[in-house]
């Protein structure tokens, strides 16, 4: 069940250094929003206060609320193992297991949340290869290692890995980057398919990418050099394209800075 996230005065830190500021915004369950900005306005870092990655960081601490269908992420005994069970992710550059084989890199959280029969293993990694759209290309390779797939086949199998455990909510951090044109429409049709399950949350530098993947996009921005990342806006996608509210926004999606 895909559920809503509601994140009020949210400022994060690295050591005394301020990287984003009181941000709040909404993100829908069963939707996909992007955010988008310069390099450095703190995107990935926010995406990462979502699933208490952040504070994996040295130095890093967050203050504000992050509510996952009302419950705060950052509560007292909330257990951040768990709330990254809920709050899935998917990074930059495929990161399979180098030395596990496919079917083990799929069964991993698996294995790590609970005992289950082979029987029930097998079906789980299967559905969530075939989720993942990768299925086909790799059933008759299941046990060779997952490192010696290509990089497209390797962030497919990453993102079957995220969703084997059925989280709330799939991060993604700019899942394309490192991948090429067809590799990159592969996971962007993915996205689409996926949305109808989970709360998809990515960061991308690719403004197209946000305008074809996207419901709703959020513009990041800094004040100024040295200062801390500011939520912009955020609006339904189109409008953000097409007529948003502050110049600052214009100005970057028409290509006059960042």
């Amino acid at each position: 069940m895909a559920k809503r996230i509601d994140v009020s005065g949210l400022t994060a830190y690295y050591g005394s250094h301020k990287a984003i500021e009181d941000i709040s915004m909404t993100i829908e369950p069963r939707s996909v929003t992007a955010f988008i900005g310069p390099s450095g306005c703190g995107k990935s870092t926010f995406l990462r206060t979502l699933n208490r990655m952040h504070e994996v960081t040295p130095g890093g601490r967050v203050e504000g609320k992050v509510l996952l269908d009302s419950e705060d992420l950052y509560g007292a005994g909330v257990d951040p193992v768990a709330v990254r069970r809920e709050v899935g992710m998917v990074f930059q550059r495929p990161n399979p297991f180098p030395t596990m084989s496919v079917f083990d890199n799929v069964a991993a959280g698996l294995r790590l949340n609970g005992k289950y029969k082979k029987s029930e293993l097998a079906d789980i990694v299967e559905k969530s290869l075939r989720d993942a759209n990768l299925w086909n290309e790799v059933k008759d390779r299941l046990h060779k290692p997952g490192a010696g797939l290509s990089g497209g086949q390797q962030q497919r199998l990453c993102i079957a890995r995220a969703i084997a455990v059925e989280p709330e909510v799939l991060l993604m951090d700019e899942p394309c980057s490192a991948l090429d044109p067809i590799s990159t429409l592969a996971i962007e049709d993915l996205i689409g398919r996926l949305k109808q399950r989970f709360t998809i949350v990515i960061v991308t530098h690719n403004m197209q990418q946000a305008a074809r993947v996207s419901d709703r996009t959020a513009f990041f921005n800094l004040a100024a050099v040295g200062k801390p990342g500011r939520l912009i806006e955020i609006d339904d996608t189109e409008r953000i394209f097409s007529n948003p509210s502050v110049q600052a926004t214009e100005d970057y999606i028409s290509g006059r800075f960042g």
